[in-house]
């Protein structure tokens, strides 16, 4: 004799009739439900529909659809004469799997060595647009209503061909104005054909990667420096290797010594991130010889060159190449809008054909977006007025942070101005440094609404100098007085209860910790 499945096996099944799902399907997953993980026994006869529909307070009709489905899937079988009854035989695989609790969820296969290292490098944190975080533009003073026209003009008279295929090296008019733009103002020599269209310097230097490195391959990258290289040379399965930045820029002596023979070189000389420093024009020669004597590649990250407070923009390492060694890569984000995400790469023409071959087979034709709007925003003068007008903002907001800081912040930090970029390095003092560190600072200022990034965690390895990154372009002047009139306070505050030295201890204890082989 089968096992009857009674109403009491079942229970009261939890339907929702305001549910968005139909009563017939969320029926179908609770019986379903039972059935994979044993409750209803292989054989077990079901209560009748006409009962289940009572029980449930909805119609028969309803309890049929989901036997229906049940009996298609191979979950139930029915008898004639006999009702419905489980399965003996139920399929291998179920159309959904049940969720098991988390505590008992099996263990899935280990993400691969290489994913761990790319998300270890990276949290799901978002940055806080709030006194003094560094690298926002201030978007309220960006030209939104000519913007939004412009978007609106190119989207209707958008050519029929962009509809249906792209540009694998993106839209032309803009590669032609982004040519236009750098001639004139960053001596970048380059035609339309040597450009291509990200969304970032990330995905500029991933492709980079792809198409100049293999495997294994040393890359020499500044250190301390922008984080996100280190992330992306680790997914491309390159060696990074940090290479200290002095008061002229990244130490090609150093870097000989660490790695002699690197497939490429990263560096952003015109305003080094994090530290500020403009790599000089000896130091220039010296990387481009250098490159050209070990066959390496040079990839120049400029990525706020429009921002210099004295004097014009410095003229590109690019512009000095004369071997067709150097790709330079930029970006509108910092100009513009953080959610633009447009960036550029301009290649050697000699590689200009090969890229656009890798971008096609890796990411084919990247769609127009937002590239028309752009281009008529430089072709029509507006990049370069809103450039222009963002750089006197800038430059005042500078000397208020600085202002600031011999106002507030005496004995605890001590900021110089720069002649560029959107953040400044504050730097400890030497009283302050003996009783807390830099990632200290910025936890106790986080805890209090104040932003800001340490500058030892721009380090890949230990690191060799204290300091925060302020920024201070999206903050108004008396934010800025406001907030650093805040820090003082909760900076005085951690002191009184703060041991002394301790700081000074922990770095005996990770110094002992860290002895031996690296």
């Amino acid at each position: 004799m089968p096992r009857i499945a009674t109403g009491a096996v079942i229970g009261r099944l939890p339907l929702d009739k305001s549910a968005a799902s139909p009563l017939y399907r969320q029926l179908y997953e609770d019986l379903r439900g039972l059935i994979l993980t044993g409750r209803l026994a292989p054989g077990s006869k079901l209560p009748s529909t006409r009962l289940l529909a009572a029980e449930h307070g909805v119609s028969r009709n309803t309890v049929l659809q989901a036997f229906d489905q049940l009996l298609s899937e191979g979950y139930i079988e029915g008898r004639r004469g006999a009702g419905s009854f489980v399965s003996r035989d139920l399929p291998d695989r179920p159309a959904r799997p049940v969720q098991a609790p988390a505590a008992q969820s099996p263990t899935l296969r280990a993400i691969s060595a290489r994913g761990r290292g790319i998300v270890e490098q990276h949290s799901l944190r978002e940055p806080v647009p709030a006194p003094f975080a560094p690298g926002w533009p201030d978007v309220g003073a960006f030209p939104t209503a000519v913007w939004t026209r412009l978007v609106a003009r190119s989207w209707r008279r958008l050519e029929p061909q962009a509809y249906a295929a792209g540009d694998r090296a993106g839209y032309e008019p803009l590669r032609a104005a982004i040519a236009d733009y750098l001639s004139a103002e960053r001596a970048v020599r380059c035609t339309v054909g040597q450009i291509l269209i990200f969304t970032g310097i990330r995905q500029a230097i991933d492709l980079t990667l792809r198409v100049l490195a293999d495997s294994g391959d040393a890359v020499w990258m500044e250190e301390p420096g922008f984080r996100g290289i280190h992330a992306t040379l680790t997914a491309a399965d390159c060696v990074p290797v940090p290479v200290p930045v002095d008061g002229e820029g990244l130490s090609v002596a150093a870097g000989t010594r660490l790695a002699p023979r690197p497939r490429l070189i990263c560096t952003s000389p015109s305003h080094q991130y994090p530290l500020g420093v403009t790599m000089s024009l000896a130091r220039r020669l010296e990387l481009l010889a250098y490159a050209r004597r070990v066959r390496a590649w040079v990839l120049e990250d400029d990525y706020d060159s429009e921002f210099r407070y004295s004097g014009r923009p410095l003229a590109a390492l690019q512009g000095l190449d004369e071997s067709g060694l150097v790709l330079y890569a930029g970006s509108f984000s910092k100009a513009m809008f953080r959610s633009l995400r447009i960036g550029y790469l301009v290649v050697p023409e000699a590689l200009a054909e090969t890229f656009r071959r890798a971008r096609a087979a890796l990411d084919d034709y990247p769609g127009p977006g937002l590239q028309p709007a752009l281009a008529a925003f430089m072709q029509g003068g507006y990049f370069g007025s809103h450039v222009r007008q963002m750089r006197r903002r800038y430059g005042a907001r500078q000397a208020a942070l600085v202002a600031a800081a011999r106002e507030h912040w005496p004995g605890l930090l001590e900021v110089e101005p720069d002649p560029a970029g959107l953040h400044l390095i504050a730097r400890l003092t030497p009283a302050l440094a003996s009783r807390m560190d830099d990632r200290e600072i910025e936890r106790i200022a986080g805890a209090a609404g104040i932003a800001m990034d340490s500058l030892s965690g721009f380090y890949a390895r230990r690191p060799a100098r204290q300091g925060l990154l302020l920024g201070y372009g999206a903050f108004e002047e008396s934010a800025i007085h406001s907030a650093a009139r805040r820090l003082a306070e909760v900076l005085r505050a951690a002191l009184a209860t703060a041991p002394r030295d301790r700081v000074k201890q922990q770095r005996r204890i990770s110094s002992a910790a860290t002895t031996g082989p690296r």
